[in-house]
């Protein structure tokens, strides 16, 4: 049972991964790049200073950075663990895939970006919903582009993305209730 997830997996990420063209390549590689998230970060870190004040954003900067560093890291270690070859680098799956990345690492289970999105995207998206109540859906939509990025540019299977973007959820949800304690024992 698990070979045959893991095939289609491997034959949904060809399919996936080859409706993408020339034409598109430079806008996905700028969407995948960690970098092309500062400024929704920095809207997301104004929001929370204009809603909760100063106390709440220097709490919440803690929190993210603790999150971030605990999702990437937790990635790794799965990456380095199960080392699962990316598809820019598997037998069977590299030849027919369409590799835009500028590099490919060994291994991709599972993947760092949709963790660290889908994190970032349930804890700011609960943190503001009293003020902005579909933020989150807005953040999500964001969140699953990320993601799917990674497929695009050839580096990530879906089963990559889905395993991260859970994985990241979970810890954004957690990481949210963290900062509620903080924020309640400390600042409120």
């Amino acid at each position: 049972m698990l070979e045959q997830l893991i095939e289609y997996d491997k034959e949904l990420f060809i399919y996936l991964n080859n409706l993408g063209s020339e034409t598109w390549d430079g806008l996905w590689l700028v969407i995948t790049n960690k970098l092309s998230s500062i400024p929704l970060y920095v809207l997301l870190l104004f929001l929370i200073y204009k809603k909760l004040g100063w106390r709440a954003l220097v709490l919440a900067v803690f929190v993210v950075a603790a999150m971030i560093a605990f999702t990437d890291q937790i990635s790794n270690l799965f990456k380095s663990s199960f080392e699962r070859p990316r598809p820019c680098r598997a037998e069977g799956v590299m030849d027919l895939a369409r590799l835009v990345a500028p590099r490919c690492s060994l291994y991709g289970f599972f993947s760092g970006h949709a963790s660290n999105s889908m994190a970032a995207a349930i804890f700011a998206g609960l943190l503001l919903r009293p003020y902005f109540k579909n933020l989150i859906y807005l953040l999500l939509v964001w969140s699953f582009v990320v993601a799917y990025s990674r497929i695009y540019v050839g580096v990530h299977y879906p089963l990559d993305l889905l395993c991260g973007m859970t994985f990241g959820g979970l810890s954004g949800f957690g990481f949210y209730k963290l900062f509620n304690y903080f924020f309640k024992k400390y600042i409120a």
